[in-house]
């Protein structure tokens, strides 16, 4: 088809790719479907009514809903009763009747030494909360103070110069209170001559990390609304762009909140409050590329002279399908994490997904009544000069040179070449990632709980703050001295074991009954790893050890004998095991959720597998990036168990959306003429307006990382990396260049033959006859 065919996007003569907004007549051709178009009028008409609806709805959420991560944050909530860890330390105490494993310590040190006064106190403090003459340490119901002196405990770095005790409370105490218990007795009941360093353990970790999430929130929110009002405006020259973007941001982000709690709180789904910062990230970012979108179909409307309700029409039917496909996706994308059997997958899916939904159902609607009310008012500038062209605001986005050549086969193929292997070589990495479970490790170096942690691994061992606990049932099988010996000596020299206490250690009293149940039915060791307790080579180690245990039971003679292990290793094995093994449910529903969507609107197959291999290996770089920095070059034990799954599903969601505004117009002008002069067209179109709306969202993820934790400083990084890759390497040059060889290798026209065969079997038009579904004004997605 000749340009002559298609007098909506007529380009000058001098520049096919020219970009120039004045060269685009008329941009009035534009007919949209009756639906959409009633859609729009009624939008518009209504627009007072609407934007006071969403106000009084916001309102009445604040009132009446209650918040996200009302409730709780503990990870007890996330992890389920049927844990074989948890079940293992339930039977335990059981058949002792008091338990082997606290995550609550308290730490004392001196590298010069401990004076034995010091060392004799904490024995003699101890016993007496034990004995309950304590009453101001309720809820600690029991304390155990272990020392490096004389070599006690088997494997210690050092001598006489750490204690830690460990603190133990009832089981049905909230983390929060165990840690405020153990800060207050500590306060109470030592002095500084007691050399005491800090609280720690797990539980503190957990309950710290919460902590620094919400109280790094608030400037979290300020920073981030900061760079998205500097990149909004900077985009369009206008100081009343973002503040819209930003105003419909919030409303999509307080609903969120107050309706995701409610749904949490009936459907009785734990939602950690850690989980806000994201929240509000994605929200942000994905509002403002629909608002961004919306901007620019208004401006390029009212620079031909439209006047503002009918730009407000305009832009509404124009970017609402594409919106609302482009929403709807991610929205399905992630939450496909519920097909998970991890708790914590589950609980991060759903509430990911109802925040895309209500962001997208907010900007679909609020957006266009806004811009139908401010009209020209919405892109004002303080400086802009009133007698200037309007179409000047918006600068023209680059030559179509380069657009033109990445259509050309002879340039697409050794580009795409080119991208592919990159993007290959950069996911790599990928190839020996692990997963860990990092409370303690996560926290920042200069955290009271994490030096009180480094202190005490000083003393004795890395794993001395979360030991490991391996039960033995069956008749009799505490009275078996020697073979108990054997097995213990046996499990000594597992790799990885820095040292091991059980029936076999003659300085434990036997009235204790800590490791020989009294009914002689069970015995139970206390493993301490030489790695941190909670990272992936404590957790490979404990699969070994899991792996090697019958056959150290056979050596030992112990036959007919049932094993089980608890502790934080072992529930975070459990975690990591969960989590690989949902790798294959989450990846197919994902990428089926996207591919689904793609298909509808493109009406199409080949295509969307194409784009959506693209965005897989977008995701592959990124996570390889990923796994380059932090377990490769910063020395991380293994990335967050969450991290690469949560970071792929958005990422995968969120480039189905530039699939969508990216090469959906070109799809569309592929109708009227071949798809290589489509993209040549659309590319240089929709790549300004992809890139900012990118650009956005790369920074709201990015700026995750002011939260001084490590799983978020990697998700940051991910989420950041894989959005600049899409949009910048997959949608700007990777997929181009493959739909351009794909159309090549399918003859002349190959693809745009499969796009005729549609409509003719839907009773259109043919496409040289067709009027177009979409304008695509030069600066429409601009």
């Amino acid at each position: 088809m000749t340009r002559a065919e298609a007098p909506d996007t007529q380009v000058p003569s001098g520049d096919e790719g020219s970009t120039d907004d004045a060269a685009v007549r008329p941009v009035s051709r534009w007919r949209p479907s009756a639906l959409l178009g009633a859609y729009a009028r009624v939008v518009v008409w209504l627009r007072w009514l609407i934007v006071a609806l969403w106000l009084a709805a916001t309102a009445a959420a604040v009132v009446y809903l209650p918040a996200l991560g009302n409730g709780g944050s503990d990870l007890g909530q996330l992890v389920s009763v049927d844990n074989p860890a948890i079940r293992s330390e339930v039977r335990s105490y059981d058949k002792f009747g008091v338990p082997l494993l606290s995550r609550v310590a308290l730490v004392q040190r001196d590298p010069r030494g401990l004076p034995a006064s010091v060392q004799t106190e904490a024995v003699t403090r101890a016993r007496a909360v034990s004995q309950g003459e304590y009453p101001d340490a309720k809820p600690i119901l029991a304390a155990v103070p272990v020392s490096n002196t004389l070599g006690l405990l088997p494997g210690s770095r050092e001598s006489n110069t750490t204690i830690i005790t460990y603190l133990f409370t009832a089981p049905d105490v909230t983390f929060a209170d165990q840690l405020a218990a153990a800060q207050k007795f500590a306060a109470a009941h030592y002095d500084g001559d007691d050399a005491v360093v800090g609280v720690t353990g797990s539980v503190p970790a957990r309950v710290e990390q919460g902590n620094i999430v919400l109280s790094h929130l608030p400037w979290l929110e300020a920073v981030t609304v900061l760079a998205v009002f500097v990149i909004v405006a900077f985009a369009f020259r206008s100081v009343v762009a973002p503040l819209l973007a930003l105003g419909v941001a919030g409303v999509a982000i307080v609903l969120t909140l107050h309706v995701g709690g409610a749904l949490a709180q009936r459907l009785g789904v734990p939602v950690p409050q850690e989980t806000q910062p994201l929240l509000v990230a994605l929200l942000l970012g994905v509002v403002t590329d629909y608002v961004v979108f919306y901007l620019s179909a208004v401006r390029t409307r009212l620079a031909a002279g439209a006047d503002r309700l009918d730009a407000a029409r305009h832009a509404t039917a124009r970017f609402t399908p594409i919106i609302a496909t482009a929403g709807a996706t991610a929205a399905a994308g992630t939450g496909a994490l519920v097909v998970a059997g991890s708790a914590a997958f589950r609980a991060f899916g759903p509430g990911m997904g109802v925040a895309v939904l209500i962001g997208m159902i907010v900007a679909v609607t609020l957006v266009p009544a806004l811009l139908a009310i401010m009209g020209p008012a919405a892109l004002w500038a303080p400086r802009r000069d009133a007698a200037a062209d309007p179409a000047d605001a918006d600068p023209a986005p680059p030559s179509g040179r380069w657009a033109r050549l990445l259509t050309r086969p002879w340039f697409a193929f050794p580009v795409l070449l080119l991208c592919a292997a990159g993007l290959v070589t950069a996911a790599l990495p990928v190839r020996h990632m692990s997963l860990g479970v990092s409370f303690i490790e996560a926290l920042p170096t200069d955290h009271p709980a994490r030096r009180a942690a480094t202190e005490a691994e000083s003393g004795f061992a890395k794993g001395i703050l979360s030991p490991t606990e391996l039960l033995l049932e069956g008749a009799g099988v505490a009275s078996h001295e020697e073979q108990l010996a054997k097995l213990q000596e046996s499990l000594r020299k597992v790799p990885g074991v820095a040292a091991i206490v059980g029936p076999g250690d003659g300085a434990v009293p036997e009235d204790l009954h800590l490791f020989r149940s009294s009914d002689q039915a069970a015995a139970r060791y206390l493993l301490i790893l030489s790695d941190e307790p909670l990272g992936a080579t404590a957790v490979g180690t404990l699969t070994r050890l899991e792996e090697q245990l019958p056959g150290l039971l056979r050596s030992a003679g112990l036959a007919d004998v049932q094993t089980s292990v608890g502790g934080d290793t072992a529930i975070a094995k459990v975690i990591v095991d969960q989590t690989v093994s949902d790798l294959g449910r989450i990846a197919l529903a994902a990428l089926a959720a996207n591919l689904l969507f793609l298909m509808l609107y493109l009406r199409a197959f080949a295509v969307p597998v194409a784009l959506l291999a693209c965005s897989v290996l977008a995701i592959g770089a990124a996570l390889g990036a990923t796994t380059w920095l932090f377990q490769d070059h910063l020395g991380a034990d293994g990335l967050t168990f969450y991290v690469p799954f949560a970071a792929a599903v958005l990422l995968a969601a969120l480039g189905s959306d530039y699939n969508i505004f990216g090469i959906g117009p070109a799809w569309n002008e592929a109708r009227r003429r071949p798809l290589r002069d489509a993209l040549a067209i659309t590319l240089p179109q929709s790549a300004r307006a992809i890139r900012t709306a990118a650009f956005t969202l790369a920074v709201s993820f990015g700026l995750l990382a002011l939260v001084p934790l490590r799983p978020f400083r990697e998700l940051a990084f991910a989420l950041a990396v894989g959005i600049m890759l899409d949009a910048f390497v997959v949608r700007s040059v990777l997929a181009p260049a493959l739909l351009s060889v794909m159309d090549a290798l399918g003859g002349p026209n190959g693809l745009r033959r499969v796009r005729t065969m549609v409509h003719v079997r839907r009773g259109s038009r043919s496409p040289a006859a067709e009027e177009p579904d979409a304008d695509v004004p030069v600066s429409a997605t601009s």
